[in-house]
């Protein structure tokens, strides 16, 4: 009796992160656009805070909700899970953002999760790295479930093994 066993290891690099969120950005940027809730120069300073922590592998999920603005009801959300042992090699082109609504009583939030590798560090630590974000985060209550809203999985984003997964809230 004989066994095959197969191996797959591949590497990925800053590179490959930055590859892959620029699909991710790309697709912030449509959904700024598409509710006219942020300019271009928020979401490239946005951008620049979530590379930093994805290239540290210190951020395991951006998320995109659209709410409204007198009751903080959740009408759409995008979430973007990162997955840094996954299977794609090339990613898809961002889009799908065309059924954000641009209603005058909403707002855009952004809520940016953490690894455990981020927790592991001493609090001096993580004021060090963020000494130069370009925004101040702060923790959240808010409820990241959307239970009350329908999900399906939009583009992967990826190279070699770093993948984000887009779902879709509505």
């Amino acid at each position: 009796m004989s066994y095959n066993t197969t191996t797959r290891t591949s590497t990925y690099t800053v590179t490959d992160i930055r590859k892959t969120f620029e699909n991710c950005i790309a697709d912030i940027r449509m959904i700024a656009r598409r509710t006219g809730k942020w300019d271009i120069d928020y979401v490239d300073r946005l951008g620049k805070d979530i590379l930093k922590l994805a290239e540290s592998k210190y951020l395991s999920c951006v998320t995109i909700i659209l709410k409204r603005n007198n009751t903080g009801y959740q009408i759409r959300a995008a979430k973007f899970t990162v997955n840094d042992n996954g299977n794609t090699n090339e990613g898809d082109r961002a889009g799908k953002n065309y059924d954000w609504p641009a209603d005058a009583d909403t707002y855009l939030t952004v809520i940016l999760s953490y690894t455990s590798s981020w927790h592991a560090l001493t609090s001096e630590q993580q004021s060090k790295f963020t000494n130069d974000f370009e925004f101040r985060w702060s923790s959240t209550s808010e409820d990241l479930s959307f239970s009350h809203l329908s999900s399906d999985n939009a583009q992967l984003y990826g190279s070699k093994t770093y993948e984000v997964q887009k779902t879709n809230f509505k």
